[in-house]
């Protein structure tokens, strides 16, 4: 049945039908059309010059420094060799992850082993890769957030198991081991028996299987690698087994005929969510696999049936000629005037002769087409279910190869389907009963594996009933049971799960889960309808059946099923298989069920729903507790990752770095559509143009945890892993200050100890303190972005760019240090810095293992001794407490010492204003006392942040307030620049000769015609009849302090410009003289 109405008709596109419900372009999914435009105008970005607008990775070739240490595979890293001179991720990468791994430190019964060890448990699987593949930069995204989650848990003392697992990945493995036989020895599998067969694919699997798990620790991945399990292990494969006979007991499996999705490309059935849907708006030729041509699609043709009988005719429209073949009625409205003549009547079939009856149905809709429609219960969903109705036969025309079979006719017998099109229409023409035929917009079903365009046939097969285990999914969502983050995703859990369909299992393959079913034959049995028994064993089963028919075991005769279990159904027992189930066994007794899943959203109906399905079935349990859902990783040009687009990034060549050529080499490589790979090295071209350079794993995974993942989509663009990489330089080039400083026998001492403290040293240390509460908080909000934003603005911002900054005149390596300098605030300063490098390594351990492994390691020899870390490596310490520095918070050090961070920008913008480079001039103050003292009390980091010589007040005491802070007995000097920090405060800078005054000058009155027309854009709307009546009182107000601001602002620029030119003047007539 090809024609339905509006509200029917996309129903069926989620069936995976050809046709769609008007003939109308409009009518495509606005969501499918839109993604289309997008693909097209990213593609014509990149072929046009608006790529060029996109700037390139620059970056310059940096030595590479290797660790040469005789270090045994295993053995601790030698850090007492010389620091090398600058971060190289080769040395600082190697050998870690060897020690860690045979140490143990991943295992949970390390925990044992651990002083701050809670009694708590944190468990999780890795989504297990497909066994025939290489990780992707959105693999590397879910490595990076799951390994976070886990080193922070293991550091909080929890009982922490990450354990890893392959997929073994039925379609896809067996693909490419055919295409390995057929390329290598010319024979395809069907010229092996079914054991030869796997035993290449077993074999092919010990040789490849382990790049993914190679990734993986390249990653710093801290996964427990002694409980690593594959799919196909036999504990694996008893827990399959296992899970299709419980299931198959309480009748959630059951076997059936009836219309499955057919991949003739792969031979085999395949699930809905196996489909991908591609939307045409008419008229377009498509490569289809098997074919030497494109074929066309998106047009609809017309024919008429002879009514037998009669004159008369009943035309039809379909969007697939060849199935008429299989026609066995034509259905109308039965209210529909023009066939009211017609109902009960018969067609007769122009090929075969069979005699078609006209039903009426009320699902048809008379507004589209001629109102008529050809019914096709075999190869068509929608006409499937009218079948079902209407009791009629199911014919089908069309076998597993994409061939034509007898039922249609010698004429045809073994033609391709889409050359049977053709020929179909004009047999039509040559009998006079074409019609017509006309663009129509379609829905057309491709098989997301081959590419193949899905074929639905009529065959038995093994489904699982969701509909009730999916309610009970929903239940457990609103019930609040299972968290899902971000929340909005609950929205489309409970939507797809409210309209699932029953699953297809059954594959046609020889690699994967054999079903452990069998068909019965017992002797002398005149029953001609199947029987089939399943069973943990062939033993089992025939016990079952000798007790259900009362016959000996030996007279029964099991022929057990060829086809294997849907990859995905094993897939949905990984989060208990993995830990022994059937079995109850520690491990699931410990770590059943689950703390976490996390995933990409992508998976949300593949892998998710399924699990929480299967697992609350088979275990009474949910599987997990929380589901967190990560963006999708995308290119920089907003194009999703995939082989198909030829944009796949391999983590190892970020981690190591790899050319140009290399890159384009891949794509070549790739089985890719000619304008697909045009477009796939042009992006590369301009991208990539000196290839990417080796990054190191810290920096690939802070860049990854540094988006936010609960969210919108990744643009990941290497620039941003490149910036990450500046930062571990920046990290390496703290803690090489850091070792020179305590270089000098400088003992570090507890914090305990160094009281009390200066308002700048209460000032980091406060700081140190917020940036771990915002640690604390984020973690468990699983908003990893906040963590790496605060850390890295410690480190920079408050760390490198002002405390060690201020720091330098005091600790330099490269000053000589006084006695007592360093018998006072040279110890508290070398002190505070120690702790403040060393506590936030550990905050970063999570997101950078191997250079924050290295460093604290190199810093450990001058830890204090009453506090010398007890565990070996830092991935094992306790993370950093909020609670443990709560006496470091010093709410009234940041509020102050913020402002003076103002303060000095504005002196940094005059001297920048006016040139100034090294000349370290003085400084006047216009503020209030209370101002005036809390510059007084930073004045030490303002003169050295500043570079200011001196520094003098221009203030008056504050009502009731004493003058501890007498004014400067003179004003500032002519010719002095000014700037505003706000409104009560002024600064005046003293310029002397050598400035470009012209320069400033120019500057100065730019910045002027740029105020005056914000200012009065501001005025007007303060002053429009509708401020006072319309706009909300608080945005008067900040309306009116911008308004207060501006005009300060300019002001002090027209004076600054007016001293300027005086002191222009000056010198004019000074050099006159």
């Amino acid at each position: 049945m090809k024609m339905w109405r509006t509200g029917l008709v996309w129903r069926r596109c989620t069936c995976r039908l050809h046709t769609t419900c008007s003939p109308k372009a409009s009518n495509i999914p606005r969501p499918q059309a839109e993604k289309q435009k997008r693909k097209r105008e990213r593609e014509k970005a990149i072929l046009t010059s608006q790529s060029t607008k996109i700037e390139g990775l620059n970056w310059t070739e940096k030595e590479r420094i290797v660790y040469t240490a005789q270090t045994p595979p295993g053995a601790k890293k030698d850090t007492s060799v010389p620091y090398p001179a600058a971060y190289s991720p080769d040395y600082v990468e190697s050998s870690w992850y060897q020690w860690w791994e045979k140490e143990g430190f991943f295992r949970p019964e390390h925990q044992e082993n651990v002083p701050h060890a809670v009694e708590c448990v944190f468990s999780l699987c890795i989504p297990p890769p497909n066994v025939t593949g290489t990780l992707h930069l959105g693999h590397a995204l879910t490595v990076a957030v799951e390994d976070a989650l886990v080193r922070w848990r293991r550091m909080q003392g929890h009982r922490v198991l990450w354990l890893p697992g392959c997929d073994h990945a039925g379609i896809a493995t067996q693909t490419v081991v055919e295409r390995r036989l057929l390329r290598e020895r010319g024979k395809r599998r069907q010229d092996l028996s079914r054991e030869e067969f796997l035993q290449e694919v077993w074999n092919w699997k010990n040789e490849k299987g382990e790049e993914i798990y190679h990734q993986l620790r390249q990653m710093g991945a801290s996964l427990d690698w002694t409980r690593a399990c594959f799919t196909m292990d036999p504990s694996f494969s008893r827990a399959v087994t296992e899970a299709f006979v419980r299931l198959c007991d309480s009748g959630l499996i059951y076997r059936s005929e009836a219309l499955v999705n057919w991949s003739c490309a792969l031979q085999s059935a395949i699930s809905d969510i196996e489909v991908d849907t591609k939307e045409l708006s008419g008229r377009t030729l498509l490569p289809v696999p098997g074919y030497d041509r494109p074929v066309e699609f998106g047009t609809m043709v017309t024919f008429a049936y002879p009514i037998e009988g009669h004159d008369g005719e009943v035309s039809v429209s379909t969007t697939r000629p060849e199935t008429m073949l299989g026609d066995v009625a034509i259905a109308v409205h039965p209210d529909d005037p023009r066939y009211q003549a017609v109902h009960g009547k018969q067609c007769r079939h122009p090929f075969t002769g069979a005699l078609l009856p006209i039903i009426t149905d009320t699902i048809v809709d008379m507004q589209l087409g001629t109102g008529a429609v050809k019914v096709t219960p075999a190869h068509d969903h929608a006409d499937f279910l009218l079948s079902q109705r209407h009791s009629l036969p199911r014919l089908t025309v069309i076998g597993e190869e994409g061939t034509m079979i007898p039922p249609c006719g010698h004429w045809l017998q073994g033609v391709k389907r889409f050359d049977a099109r053709q020929q179909v229409v004009d047999a039509l023409v040559e009998k006079k009963l074409f019609r017509g035929k006309q663009e129509h917009s379609m829905s057309l079903p491709i098989c997301s594996r081959s590419g193949d365009v899905i074929e639905p046939l009529l065959k038995k097969q093994w489904f699982v009933r969701c509909k009730e285990m999916a309610a009970k999914a929903v239940q457990a969502v609103e019930d609040g049971e299972l968290e899902i983050i971000p929340q909005f995703y609950t929205k489309t859990w409970k939507n797809w799960l409210s309209n699932i369909s029953d699953w297809c299992i059954s594959r046609q393959l020889w690699w994967g889960h054999q079903i452990p079913a069998y068909r019965v034959e017992l002797p002398n049995s005149s029953d001609k309808h199947e029987h089939w028994v399943w069973g943990r064993s062939e033993q089992e089963a025939r016990h079952r059946v000798s007790v259900k028919y009362g016959v000996k075991p030996e007279i029964i005769t099991l022929t057990q099923d060829p086809d294997v279990l849907d990859t995905w159904f094993s897939s949905g027992l990984f989060p208990f298989a993995m830990l022994g189930w059937p079995q109850q066994t520690k491990d699931l007794e410990q770590f059943y069920p689950n703390s976490l899943l996390e995933t990409g959203s992508d998976l949300i109906f593949f892998w998710v729903a399924r699990m929480v399905m299967l697992g609350t079935e088979l275990t009474g349990q949910l599987p997990f507790k929380q589901v967190l859902f990560h963006s999708l990783v995308r290119d920089k040009h907003g194009r999703k990752m995939s082989k198909s687009l030829g944009n796949v990034i391999d983590p190892l060549d970020v981690i190591h770095g790899t050319s140009l050529e290399s890159l384009q080499q891949k794509v070549r490589a790739g089985n890719l559509d000619p304008r697909e790979q045009l477009v796939a090295m042009e992006a590369q071209n301009k991208d990539f143009p000196k290839g990417i350079p080796p990054c190191g794993t810290d920096a690939l995974r802070l860049a990854l945890c540094s988006h936010r993942t609960q969210g919108e989509d990744i643009n990941l663009s290497m620039s941003q892993v490149l910036s990450c990489r500046h930062f571990c330089n920046k990290m390496w080039q703290t803690v090489r200050f850091t070792l020179g400083v305590l270089a000098n026998g400088t003992t570090v001492e507890t914090l305990e100890k160094l009281a009390p403290l200066g308002r700048m040293e209460r000032w980091v240390l406060s700081r140190l303190y917020s940036t771990v509460l915002q640690c604390e908080q984020s973690f468990e909000a699983y908003e990893l972005h906040a963590v790496t934003s605060a850390l890295h603005a410690f480190w920079v911002s408050c760390l490198c760019d002002v405390y060690m900054e201020y720091m330098k005149p005091l600790l330099s390596p490269h000053k000589e240090m006084t006695e007592e300098m360093l018998g006072t605030e040279g110890t508290v300063a070398c002190s505070i810095l120690f702790h403040c490098v060393s506590t936030s390594l550990a905050l970063l351990n999570p997101f950078m293992p191997f250079i924050t492994e290295e460093l604290w390691q190199r810093l450990q020899p001058h830890h204090p001794p009453s506090s010398r870390a007890a565990q070996p490596s830092l991935c094992l310490q306790p993370y950093p407490s909020s609670q443990q520095l709560a006496s470091w918070y010093f709410p009234d050090e940041e509020r102050d010492f913020s402002w003076v961070q103002e303060v000095v920008r504005v002196v940094r913008a005059l001297r920048a204003q006016s040139g100034l480079t090294k000349d370290r001039p003085a400084m006047w103050v216009e503020c209030s006392s209370s101002q005036a003292q809390i510059l007084q009390d930073f004045s030490s980091p303002l003169r050295t942040l500043g570079r200011v010589s001196s520094i003098q007040f221009l203030c008056l005491p504050t009502q009731g307030g004493d003058m501890s802070l007498p004014p400067s007995l003179s004003g500032p000097p002519k010719g002095c620049v000014v700037g505003v920090v706000d409104h009560t405060c002024r600064l005046h800078l003293e310029v002397k000769s050598g400035v470009n005054v012209e320069k400033q000058m120019v500057e100065l009155s730019q910045r002027r015609d740029r105020l005056r027309p914000k200012l009065e854009e501001l005025l007007s709307r303060v002053h429009s009849q509708d401020s006072h009546t319309k706009v909300p009182p608080h945005v008067r107000d900040a309306l009116t302090k911008k308004v207060s601001a501006l005009e300060q602002e300019l002001k002090n620029t027209e004076e600054q410009l007016h001293q300027l030119v005086q002191l222009s003047q000056d010198h004019t007539q000074q050099s006159q003289q």
